[in-house]
């Protein structure tokens, strides 16, 4: 039987598998692999600053593609860099596989230089991680990995020592790409438990929507439940580039960076019907309603407030199966109200985002209120987390084309720039855009110099306040006086 060098199937089964690029830095661990890449020509290697970029790069082609992406660090030091961007990929739940590179097999265990323990390192940040000790163990494992993040939708971490990427294996590709990538299925919930739901749907007048991403391919079925309940949505900050655009019944936000209209619409409900959401602000929920819902995730359901019914299952399937067991005919009192309320808080943020010629200082929220007018009807924004992230939040208007992308479930600073490197590599002709703070752009400011070497026409907006803007406002909100958040900043435009 024929053998095989371990890097060059590696590549193979990679590109298999769809994948078009890597995100990384080389290092001598890894140069069994980007030698089989150059040598074969089919998946660019994307050289970036900083391994934490690769990472947030390849979360982000995997959150607009659809797809799995990949990244890659050296040995020690140099995978170790990925870990803050793979928890971001994993609590955003996109596919993406990490290849960590190990020191030399032979000294694994001996304190070698730069050695760590990857298994152990990475963990915390994924759906699967193993160790290729072995040639003939290569093909194996790393299918299971490509299927573990594809599956999961979540970080798969291959760690592999570099003198084992160049040794042989009577291993062969996967017999196709079908094989190696299974369709995804859909879950329903039983006939018995939707029906269930309905019931307790159909008892009360008062029914508000909190939607979340996991609502991004249900939005007619999203629509039409909120027009048969006559329910206000309100919804998530995940769910915003899903939920809002083309919708009658939304009616804002609610927690931290939400409004008036959103956190009044759930505390005045009889039933919250929570809809692929893991909203985490639990004291934004209402304490006296009936609480349903839905999600594909069991371990989501009523871990953040108390919940009546709690059903696993696509959130488009189920509503598809729900929507014809629900009473129409109601009473539209409770969505108006919502609706005149929002149409009020609406109108209060607008006034802010209004500029004044000539006076000489530009406001935050009519920078963010201009670009939503000015940019294209399908650009992505990635926005760092702070106040970048409020007015993405608030003024940015979504479509069904836009898609806004930032570190929203870890809470991570940096995000923006290397997240819009991801996307402006696998989108090139796309308009890409970042909310970037001050602070967020400094953390890795290496990336700006990614973005000239790969030719990326990225639009980057820097929020110049001189402070770390949203610890600010948290420690006057605590009663405390502002320290540390200050910022010397260059010219960032020089």
């Amino acid at each position: 039987m024929s053998k095989t060098i371990i890097a060059d199937l590696f590549a193979e089964t990679l590109y298999l598998a769809g994948v078009e690029r890597i995100y990384g830095v080389v290092g001598d661990s890894l140069n069994g692999l980007t030698d089989s890449l150059r040598r074969q020509g089919k998946i660019e290697w994307i050289h970036v600053r900083n391994e934490e970029a690769a990472a947030f790069a390849a979360g982000a082609e995997a959150q607009l593609t659809g797809k799995l992406a990949v990244c890659a660090g050296s040995c020690g030091p140099g995978n170790m860099h990925l870990i803050n961007g793979l928890y971001d990929c994993n609590r955003t739940r996109v596919p993406v596989l990490a290849i960590a590179a190990q020191v030399p097999s032979g000294e694994v265990g001996s304190n070698y230089f730069q050695e760590t323990r990857p298994e152990a390192l990475f963990r915390e940040c994924s759906v699967y991680c193993e160790t290729i000790s072995d040639a003939d163990q290569m093909p194996r494992t790393l299918e299971t990995a490509i299927r573990a993040a594809v599956g999961h939708r979540g970080v798969s971490v291959v760690a592999m020592p570099g003198d084992v990427a160049l040794r042989s294996t009577t291993g062969t590709l996967a017999r196709s790409k079908a094989a190696l990538l299974p369709p995804p299925s859909v879950t329903i919930p039983a006939e018995a438990d939707i029906a269930e739901l309905a019931a307790l749907l159909n008892g009360v007048q008062k029914v508000t929507i909190l939607a979340g991403r996991g609502c991004r391919t249900a939005h007619s079925e999203l629509v039409t439940l909120a027009g048969v309940l006559q329910a206000p949505i309100v919804h998530a900050l995940g769910g915003k580039e899903f939920v809002e655009y083309d919708n009658p019944y939304d009616v804002g936000m609610t927690g931290l960076i939400g409004f008036a209209s959103g956190y009044d619409a759930m505390m005045a409900c009889d039933v919250l019907l929570m809809l692929g959401t893991d909203f985490p602000y639990r004291q934004f929920y209402p304490e006296k309603a009936k609480v349903a819902q839905i999600d594909l995730i069991p371990e989501n359901l009523g871990r953040r407030t108390a919940i009546d019914i709690g059903l696993v299952g696509d959130v488009g399937a189920t509503l598809a199966a729900l929507i014809p067991r629900v009473k129409t005919g109601r009473d539209g009192s409770f969505l108006k109200s919502a609706i005149e309320n929002y149409t009020e808080s609406r109108k209060g943020l607008d006034d802010l985002a209004d500029g004044t010629p000539g006076s000489g200082v530009i406001h935050p929220q009519h920078v963010a209120r201009v670009l939503s007018e000015q940019a294209a009807d399908d650009a992505v924004f990635a926005c760092d987390v702070g106040t970048p992230t409020v007015w993405a939040a608030r003024y940015l208007k979504m479509n069904g084309r836009r898609r806004l992308i930032g570190s929203f479930n870890h809470g991570s600073m940096a995000n923006a720039l290397p997240q819009a490197i991801g996307v402006q590599s696998a989108y090139p002709e796309r308009q890409v855009v970042t909310l970037s703070g001050d602070g967020g752009l400094a953390m890795l400011m290496g990336e700006l110099l990614t973005v000239r070497q790969l030719g990326l026409p990225v639009k980057i907006i820097v929020f110049n306040n001189g402070t770390l803007g949203f610890v600010e406002m948290e420690m006057k909100a605590a009663g405390l006086v502002e320290t540390g958040v200050a910022l010397d900043n260059p010219d960032f435009a020089a």
